[in-house]
């Protein structure tokens, strides 16, 4: 099929085995690991393309699979993703990968499936696919796939956009390819870099050296916490910060194959590579933030990762016994008096979760030329405050739909819906439903949106007419 994301690897298969320690093993000074569940999913190249399906893209996956009961389950999870699998034949066993977990740690892993095995040559199918492919995403882990001849030649021959995430065993990137994108470690390795100086010389260093060795557009050095460096044709290298600070990280398997499957996906969207690195930063940071690959099988995959984000937030808040905040609103110029509000929200209680209008709820409400701002820019400006602690975009009239989900203990609005025979809140029945107490705080006076943008547009006029 045509037009897919065609993910091209090496996938394995993963297992996390989860349960709890509370004695030592008496022959050994081990602990014992008491099972409590085991959960199966792809992992290298097929929980890149996991993940790329499960965010709403046409996945294909160019993969070896042997013939063993663990490439028969790999093939069955693959499929169940929604992703279209051309396999090439691949003797030997599947490399399947066993994490023992306590208390959200991995105790030990285990990895079964022996040394690589070269796999056959690629059908005609394969061919095809790769011809047609809207973007290319080789997530290459190191078992020798994308060393096959042929596959490489198909791969050189492409006109769709290559990101190619490489390991330190697998071969170079075919030229030409649009972007690669290693972490810091596996940078110096291939490299041979020492790593002297800071984390950012020597990304940048070794970037620009990988980019010159490789013949390859651009270089985006993963940085973990830190986001991305970017090197491409100039000499000054970009930096792309995550958007907020993790709180807690939980697991960051497969944050690398988000980053790379999210760049992939902007780039055959018409993105530059810049943009498509800030894509792909705010994904992987999404990702890790709802517990990275162990939260795959307790959290809902379905776009867009913000409101998993705040109904994750808002369980643990009110299973810690908090209480959870919100209110909501268009927020198109963000203000003082906004910040007042918001400020004023989140003093009533553990958390605040602000309701975001669409573009296109706003444009209901407020007429064909609202919003000035995007709803991605607003949302940005929210979660950047202090007081903020998630952003949830809904796009219908009222928030209704979105406070079902999240049930907080306080609906909060700005404003002058109470007090002195004025109209109640909208919502107030519906957040009583559940218990719910809604409450107003005032605006600063004199400040408004609308204000703001009168006043802007009077400003702009009164130039134009001086200058003329």
């Amino acid at each position: 099929m045509s037009g897919q994301l065609v993910v091209v690897g090496d996938a394995l298969l993963d297992r996390d085995v989860s349960g709890t320690v509370s004695r030592i093993c008496p022959d050994a000074p081990a602990p014992v690991l008491e099972e409590r569940s085991a959960v199966d999913r792809p992992g290298g190249a097929g929980l890149a393309a996991l993940l790329a399906a499960a965010h709403g893209a046409d996945v294909a996956l160019v993969t070896g699979l042997a013939g063993d009961e663990g490439g028969v389950r790999l093939a069955d999870l693959l499929a169940g993703a929604g992703v279209d699998v051309y396999p090439l034949h691949l003797p030997g066993a599947t490399c399947e990968k066993i994490r023992l977990r306590a208390d959200g740690q991995t105790l030990l892993r285990l990895d079964r499936g022996g040394e690589p095995q070269a796999p056959g040559d690629p059908p005609e199918a394969v061919l095809e696919v790769l011809a047609g492919a809207r973007a290319i995403l080789v997530s290459d882990y190191g078992r020798g796939l994308v060393r096959q001849s042929t596959l490489r030649s198909a791969l050189a021959q492409a006109s769709a956009p290559i990101v190619w995430d490489p390991h330190p065993r697998g071969p170079a990137a075919v030229p030409g390819a649009r972007l690669i994108t290693p972490n810091l470690a596996e940078l110096r390795h291939l490299t041979g870099d020492a790593g002297a100086g800071s984390a950012v010389s020597t990304a940048t260093r070794a970037g620009h050296e990988l980019r010159r060795r490789w013949r390859v557009g651009a270089v985006a050095v993963t940085l973990g916490a830190d986001g991305a460096l970017l090197c491409h044709s100039g000499s000054t290298p970009l930096i792309v910060a995550p958007p907020s600070t993790l709180d807690r990280v939980e697991d960051v398997c497969g944050a690398g194959d988000r980053f790379a499957a999210a760049a992939a996906l902007a780039l055959a969207d018409g993105a530059t590579v810049s943009e498509a690195v800030g894509t792909a930063v705010a994904a992987a940071s999404a990702y890790v933030a709802v517990g990275g690959a162990t939260g795959l099988h307790r959290a809902p995959t379905g776009d867009p990762a913000a409101p998993r984000t705040a109904e994750q937030l808002v369980a643990r808040v009110r299973a810690d016994g908090g209480t959870v905040v919100a209110t909501g609103g268009c927020f198109d110029v963000l203000h003082a008096g906004h910040v007042a509000t918001l400020q004023a929200a989140r003093r009533l209680g553990d958390c605040l979760v602000v309701c975001l209008n669409s573009d296109r709820s706003v444009r209901e409400l407020k007429g064909p030329d609202r919003p000035v701002n995007s709803e991605q820019d607003r949302a940005r400006l929210l979660a950047a405050l202090d007081c903020v602690d998630a952003v949830v975009v809904f796009d219908e009239s009222t928030p209704h739909q979105v406070l079902t989900r999240l049930r907080p203990q306080v609906w909060v609005k700005g404003g002058d819906y109470a007090g002195d025979g004025g109209p109640e809140l909208p919502e107030a029945d519906l957040v009583r439903r559940w218990g719910g107490q809604v409450v107003t705080v005032p605006y600063l006076a004199g400040r408004s949106t609308t204000g703001t943008i009168s006043a802007a547009r009077q400003r702009g006029l009164h130039l134009v007419r001086g200058a003329v």
